[in-house]
């Protein structure tokens, strides 16, 4: 029996952006990807991190004093509410996973925040700036937290029947997930001749006991994990090797100018400063400030993304558009590097 043939699909490079890339902001772009395909991989992203991350939250407490979330504590300016409201704001990073305990003690007029916690070994505190409550002159705070890891929402653990514990412990509501904020758009890119391929642009906001670059990563594996069980065959069809041989044949064969849209275009002018379009000062300076140093790197940017840039209007990209126009070239691209460098040694070797 003869071995079918499987056309390969394209493979995206991904690459985040390092100007805002942080401890709480990421954002990543995927190009090219099939048509279709940014919607698909981008909406799967967004669900897995709202809802399947992993994190640690305070699940329950005992203060001193009080029994329930309706009482008020003395010599503390925040009611129990209001306290225990301040208390679901702390962000713990969990180093091991497990359970933990924390512990807060504090006497007399101040402003009581999180860095005064004193927690087990393996439990760092992200914000150690929140504020918890505000302490009268006879002013007394005691309390024991206890955290536990989970995802997404969970709501109180209250034992059944029983309205009051008995060793006094408050249940909380918690927020497990280090996610708070993800967003996507899908633009079109260029491919050779082709327009119609997709470009992912995935922003990722966490609330900074865990990295975006990490939380993709975690994200990406729990959707793997869950599509293997969908195999129903007992082979797999392994399209990244099936990609890869394709793609390196590509990059193998000769590149033709008409497909990357550079027929009649001069191949050294976009390797040089944008110096050369000879652009007002604005556009000039706000380009530079931007790190768009070279006309390749401009021709590769889209209209949305140069609108992003500070100071950078309506007026200054038509401007530049038109610029770009005259020599033959426009926004979006999408041309490497790579491939006018082969271009250019190709023909060197061809003049010798």
């Amino acid at each position: 029996m003869t071995k079918r043939e499987y056309q390969p699909l394209i493979i995206p490079r991904l690459s985040w952006d390092k100007k805002t890339l942080g401890d709480t902001f990421g954002e990543l772009v995927a190009q090219p990807l099939e048509p279709g395909f940014g919607i698909t991989l981008g909406n799967a992203l967004r669900r897995t991190l709202l809802g399947g991350i992993e994190g640690s939250a305070v699940t329950s407490v005992i203060v001193k004093g009080i029994n329930n979330e309706f009482s008020t504590v003395p010599g503390v300016v925040e009611d129990a509410m209001q306290l225990i409201l301040n208390i679901k704001g702390i962000v713990i990073r969990n180093k091991e996973g497990k359970p933990g305990k924390m512990h807060l003690h504090s006497k007399g007029e101040s402003k009581v925040c999180v860095a005064d916690i004193k927690a087990d070994k393996y439990l760092e505190l992200v914000n150690p700036e929140h504020v918890l409550a505000h302490l009268g002159l006879d002013g007394e705070l005691d309390i024991t937290f206890f955290v536990e890891s989970g995802r997404g929402y969970q709501p109180a653990r209250w034992l059944i029947e029983k309205g009051l514990q008995e060793d006094g412990r408050i249940c909380l509501d918690a927020m497990f997930s280090p996610i708070q904020r993800v967003a996507y758009d899908v633009e079109k890119t260029r491919v050779g001749g082709e327009i119609d391929y997709d470009k992912l642009i995935l922003r990722i906001c966490t609330d900074g006991s865990e990295s975006p670059v990490d939380m993709l990563h975690y994200a990406v594996s729990v959707l793997r994990t869950q599509l293997e069980n969908f195999l129903v065959s007992a082979e797999e069809i392994p399209f990244n090797e099936i990609s890869a041989v394709a793609q390196k044949g590509e990059e193998e064969k000769a590149i033709d100018l008409e497909e990357l849209g550079l027929r009649g275009v001069s191949l050294e002018l976009l390797l040089k400063p944008i110096d050369e379009l000879e652009l007002s000062v604005r556009a000039h300076n706000c380009l530079l400030n931007a790190d768009i140093n070279r006309i390749l790197d401009l021709v590769n940017f889209n209209e949305d993304n140069l609108l992003k840039i500070k100071n950078f209007g309506r007026k200054s990209l038509n401007e530049v558009k038109e610029n770009l126009k005259s020599f033959g070239l426009s926004f979006g691209m999408n041309i490497k590097e790579s491939d006018i460098e082969k271009i250019l040694k190709s023909k060197q070797e061809q003049n010798s």
